[in-house]
């Protein structure tokens, strides 16, 4: 059996914890740091094949000390430069395989591969192999207990697996971005409610050439202890206190208060409730800053332009910094233009989430990075904010899709819209002079602004495309039938499209940002 005093930065052990059900279990999970507190010390554990917003600081109690692991000397891999760089144990290396159906011309039938594995609140399937593009889809009833949509498969070249792969279209990582850590020794214009110039520097994940999307996948050769921890305790945001799941470079003397205080119309932050006290005294803003383009009920959109307001969208990246991992969070928002919800109350507009997207994205990107915060989760706000990055699309005349990777959250919010928008309009085909209704791929496409590649992978995730007769169909089953009912049923937040008073601007004939 180990000593307390033989457990270090790296060993990994089992480690005490509640899971959903409120039953104890004993995970294995990685000592990430150790402090002594009046004597006592305190680990700080990533649990293995976890998400980060897990992470904790745990007392000796909850340790297994009869199974304690040494630090483990991790492969080393080759770098950008040719050198090699450390694996990180929170990467998870296991592939399990999500197959895809492979559409070829009209043939022999053959043999039915096993559907996509189910949705689970973790990383999402790897990888799939190519589809050909269904491209014309008839409508056609033949058993009483489902529905079948006829898939017309002309003899086109297949799109390689990184168009419309599972792998491609739902990634593994979470968001994009990762965080820089803040240099500790920098003068503050303020004590107390600090500007974004405050954390600005950020010696670690600067970008050395200008961004050429929205958000980057991660480079985990830059991971260090610090950016895996979560360094701030409690946010208080208004009449909410929040507890965040990920490190975000904050400066560093807040960081190790017990709360950090932030203006919830501005988004500034402060030591103390009497510094932010004395803020709201002078602050004039009940709004986020920008133009409100969208109002029905109590819910609003605001837009905000990343140039024009930059400060509340520096202050903006920092708080969602808490809830996306892997997040570069880069400070020059001159490209981006944010999209922030929010309910009213007499009080004010309270911000529930947002988007920010690029002013010019040569992928179709319609978000970069979406957030739903957390006491507003779970309560289809999240659908509603995608809803509305594809009803800006129409508005556009364009077809787009989320920058990916997405968080494990984002997918699967996601893949329910998706689901739910393509099921919409296969259920709301009708026949007309006794023909079969019949839709194209492009048609779904250009009617809900999903882009074609999305369609495609949901259909195949959905696992409707079946060999029938000699062809290739689209059946709906009455279990994904009444599925799609009762989602709908439980979906009252919805955007329309009469409130929304937007007019997309041309960025590339507008010079300078």
């Amino acid at each position: 059996m180990a000593e307390v005093g033989e457990v270090s930065e790296g060993c990994r052990l089992p480690v005490l914890r509640r899971n959903q059900d409120n039953e104890d279990e004993w995970p294995l999970a990685e000592i990430l740091s150790v402090k002594d507190i009046s004597g006592r010390k305190l680990f700080y554990v990533h649990y293995i094949d976890f998400n980060k917003r897990l992470d904790e600081w745990v007392t000796q109690e909850r340790l297994d000390l009869q199974r304690v692991q040494g630090p483990r000397r991790e492969p080393r891999t080759p770098g950008k430069n040719g050198g090699s760089r450390p694996g990180s144990p929170d990467r998870d290396t296991r592939k399990s395989q999500d197959v895809a159906t492979t559409l070829s011309p009209p043939g022999p039938p053959p043999v039915s591969p096993p559907g996509p594995a189910p949705v689970s609140p973790g990383p999402p399937p790897g990888t799939g192999t190519g589809t050909l593009v269904p491209l014309h889809v008839t409508l056609r009833w033949h058993l009483p207990t489902k529905r079948k949509v006829e898939v017309v498969s002309p003899a086109t070249p297949v799109p390689t697996p990184s168009e419309t792969s599972p792998a491609a279209l739902f990634p593994q990582n979470g968001s994009a971005r990762r965080a820089a850590a803040a240099q500790p020794g920098r003068k503050r214009k303020s004590a107390c409610l600090g500007t974004d110039e405050d954390s600005q520097d950020s010696s670690d994940g600067a970008p050395s050439a200008p961004r050429m999307t929205g958000s980057l996948v991660s480079d985990r050769s830059h991971d260090d202890i610090v950016t895996r921890m979560k360094n701030i305790e409690c946010i208080e945001l208004g009449r909410h206190r929040l507890k965040p799941w990920y490190f975000s470079p904050y400066p560093q003397e807040l960081t190790a208060l017990p709360v950090l205080y932030l203006c919830e119309f501005c988004l500034k932050y402060g030591h103390s409730l009497r510094c932010l006290q004395r803020h709201l005294t002078k602050c004039d803003l009940r709004h986020p800053p920008g133009n409100e383009i969208y109002r029905k009920g109590t819910i609003s959109f605001f837009e905000i332009d990343g140039r024009k307001n930059k400060s509340y969208s520096q202050n903006l990246c920092l708080l969602a910094k808490c809830f996306l991992d892997h997040k570069t969070l880069y400070y020059d928002t001159d490209p981006f233009l944010f999209y922030v919800m929010t309910e009213y109350d007499p009080k004010g507009f309270h911000i529930v989430g947002y988007f920010s997207k690029e002013k010019e994205s040569t992928e179709d990107y319609n978000v970069a990075c979406i957030l739903t915060l957390p006491p507003y989760q779970r309560r289809g706000y999240g659908k509603l904010l995608i809803e509305f990055s594809y009803e800006l699309s129409k508005v556009e005349g364009k077809t787009g899709t989320p920058e990916k990777p997405l968080s494990d959250l984002g997918l699967l919010s996601y893949r329910s819209y998706w689901s739910q928008t393509i099921l919409e309009i296969l259920m709301g085909l009708k026949a007309e002079g006794g023909e079969r209704p019949q839709i194209t791929i492009n048609e779904i496409s250009e009617i809900t602004s999903i882009k074609k590649e999305d369609v495609i992978s949901t259909l195949q995730y959905l696992n409707l495309i079946n060999y029938y007769k000699g062809q290739y169909i689209l059946t709906l089953s009455e279990d994904i039938v009444e599925g799609h009912e009762r989602a709908m049923l439980k979906r009252v937040l919805r955007i329309d499209a009469k409130c929304l008073h937007f007019t997309p601007k041309d960025w590339s004939k507008r010079g300078k940002w």
